[in-house]
């Protein structure tokens, strides 16, 4: 069984949890509790533009001084 993260016919969604964290993620698989839809469906490449474009920061918001 092919990568269902890997293929570049799927659709995708990007994930964000709490900590906001990104996550590509195949549309077909349900959504993780803890985690909430930011952008998609979309191709695999336009997800990977939104998370570049909106996660600039990989520090988890709860390891930010505040």
């Amino acid at each position: 069984m092919a990568d269902p993260f890997e293929n570049e016919e799927a659709e995708y969604l990007v994930l964000v949890n709490d900590q906001g964290q990104h996550s590509l993620w195949p549309e077909f698989i349900d959504v993780p509790s803890g985690w909430q839809v930011a952008f998609g469906g979309g191709g695999r490449q336009e997800c990977l533009d939104y998370v570049a474009a909106n996660w600039t920061d990989i520090t988890p918001r709860s390891q930010v001084p505040g």
